[in-house]
C-alpha cells in the first residue's frame, strides 16, 4: 500500500505566522485570545476572539495576481490560506514549484474553508478595479449597498494556490463546518494512497471573526461571554466552561507518496497513517447523545491505519469548551479506547487558538506535528476545575514531555460531521 508523508507545513495562527512561531506559542502555552480589534464588537455579548495579528495582509494582497486578484485581496481568510500554502510548498520544495518535481496532472489540492461572505460594497469596489461597470446596481444601491452581503464561490483562494503550484490534477474544496480541515487532509491521503495523485497540498483556511460570524454564533448561544477573562476564557473540559472562542487562520501540509519523496531527497516530517469520517444525521447543532458518529470515525481512522487503540500516545481533541461537546467527546474517547483511555493524554489547542471552524482540523494536525517532532504534548490551558463528565488526562496548564510515535486528531462539526486522522512519526524507528 502506498504510504503518504508530510514534507512541508505552513500555518497562520493566533499564536503566530509560520510553523516556528506556532510551535513556540505551543511551547510557551500562550493564549492567542483577546478583545476583538478587527472590527467594533462593542455591541455583541461576546467581544473576544483569537485573531491573527502578526501578518500584514495588505502586503500579501498587493502581491496577489490573476483574474480573481481584486476579490481575493478582500478575502481575509483566503489570504491566510494562500500564505500558509506557500509556506508548506516552500518547505517541501525550496525554491522550486511542485510542478517542477511532479507531472502537473499528478498533483492535487484538497482545501477546506467556510462560508465566503463579502460586503456588497467591497464586491462592487473589487469589480470596479477590474473595469466592470455595474451601472444601475452600484448607483441604485446608494447607502444601502454597504449593508448587504453576497455569497461568492468558496474556491477563490484555492484557484490562486493551484495556479501558483502548477497543479492540474484533482482539486477538491470541503465546506463541511468544523470537520472540513481534517477531511481535506484525509481525502488527500486517500487520493495519494489509491494512486489518483502522487502529491497534494492539503489544509484549510477560515475566519468567522466578523460581525456576521460572531453574531450568528452568539445567537446560537455557543460562544463564551467571559470577556473579562480574555486569554483565560477558552476552557475546554473545565467545569466552568461557558462556550467556545472564535479563532481564525490557516494550516497546510505538503503531502507526498513516501517513496517519491525519498527519491527526491525530501525531509519527511510525519506520516499520515489513517483517516475516518462519518455523519451523525442527528441535529445540526447538537452531538449525537449516543456518540455513534464520533466513535465511528475514530474507529475507522484506527482501522485504516492498522493501529490498535492502546497504541495511541496522544489525542488532540476537538475540545470546544461547550457544555455538550466536551462530555460527549470524552465518552466517545472512552468507548473507543476502553481501559487505555485512562493512560492516554488528551488536550485541546482550542484553549490557546480558539475555534478556527473550517481550518480547525488542519491547524490542529500541525499541533500533532509539534508533539511528534518536539516531544511535547500541547497543553489544555485554563483547565483547573474538574468536571465529573470530563474525566480524562487533559494535559492541563503546560506542555508535557513525552515520546510520541502515534497520535489521533479529531474534529466534530456542526451538522454532525465527524472526522479523525491518525498521524505517526515520519521514520520507521
Amino acid at each position: 500500500m502506498r504510504r503518504v508523508v508530510i514534507t512541508g507545513a505552513g500555518v497562520v495562527s493566533p499564536l503566530g505566522t509560520g510553523i516556528d512561531r506556532f510551535f513556540e506559542g505551543l511551547r510557551q502555552a500562550r493564549a492567542g485570545v483577546d478583545l476583538i480589534e478587527s472590527f467594533d464588537a462593542s455591541g455583541f455579548p461576546t467581544r473576544i476572539a483569537a485573531e491573527v495579528r502578526d501578518l500584514d495582509l495588505s502586503a500579501v494582497a498587493v502581491a496577489v495576481a490573476g483574474p480573481d486578484a481584486a476579490l481575493l485581496r478582500r478575502d481575509r481568510k483566503g489570504l491566510f490560506g494562500l500564505v500558509a500554502a506557500r509556506q508548506a510548498i516552500a518547505q517541501a520544495f525550496g525554491g522550486a514549484r511542485p510542478c517542477d518535481c511532479y507531472e502537473p496532472d499528478r498533483l492535487a489540492a484538497f482545501c477546506a474553508t467556510g462560508l465566503e461572505v463579502f460586503h456588497l460594497q467591497d464586491l462592487v469596489a473589487g469589480l470596479t478595479e477590474r473595469g466592470i461597470d455595474l451601472g444601475r446596481l452600484g448607483r441604485a444601491g446608494g447607502p444601502a449597498v454597504g449593508r448587504l452581503t453576497l455569497q461568492i464561490p468558496s474556491d477563490l483562494a484555492v484557484r490562486a494556490i493551484v495556479q501558483e503550484a502548477g497543479i492540474r490534477g484533482l482539486v477538491h474544496v470541503n465546506v463541511s463546518a468544523c470537520a472540513a480541515g481534517t477531511q481535506a487532509l484525509g481525502e488527500a491521503l486517500r487520493a495519494i494512497r489509491e494512486g489518483a495523485a502522487d502529491a497534494a497540498v492539503a489544509g484549510g483556511f477560515d475566519s468567522m471573526v466578523n460581525p456576521l460570524g460572531l453574531g450568528g454564533f452568539c445567537l446560537l448561544g455557543a460562544l463564551s461571554r467571559s470577556n473579562e477573562l480574555r486569554g483565560a476564557a477558552s476552557r475546554p473540559f473545565d467545569a466552568r466552561r461557558d462556550g467556545f472562542v472564535l479563532g481564525e487562520g490557516a494550516g497546510f501540509c505538503m503531502l507526498e507518496e513516501r517513496s517519491a519523496a525519498l527519491s527526491r531527497g525530501a525531509q519527511i516530517l510525519a506520516e499520515l497513517r489513517g483517516y475516518g469520517s462519518s455523519l451523525d444525521a442527528f441535529r445540526v447543532s447538537d452531538p449525537d447523545p449516543e456518540h455513534a458518529g464520533a466513535t465511528g470515525c475514530m474507529r475507522a481512522a484506527l482501522a485504516d491505519a492498522g493501529v490498535h487503540a492502546d497504541e495511541l500516545d496522544y489525542i488532540n481533541a476537538h475540545g470546544t469548551a461547550t457544555r455538550k461537546n466536551d462530555p460527549a467527546e470524552t465518552a466517545a474517547i472512552r468507548a473507543v479506547l476502553g481501559a487505555a483511555a485512562d493512560r492516554t493524554p488528551v488536550s485541546s489547542t482550542k484553549s490557546q487558538i480558539g475555534h478556527l471552524i473550517g481550518a480547525a482540523g488542519a491547524v490542529e494536525a500541525l499541533a500533532v506535528l509539534f508533539a511528534l517532532r518536539e516531544g511535547l504534548l500541547p497543553a489544555t490551558i485554563n483547565w483547573s476545575e474538574p468536571d465529573p463528565g470530563c474525566d480524562l488526562d487533559y494535559v492541563p496548564g503546560t506542555p508535557r514531555a513525552a515520546h510520541v510515535r502515534t497520535a489521533l486528531s479529531t474534529s466534530f462539526g456542526f451538522g454532525g460531521q465527524n472526522a479523525a486522522l491518525v498521524i505517526g512519526r515520519g521514520s520507521d524507528d
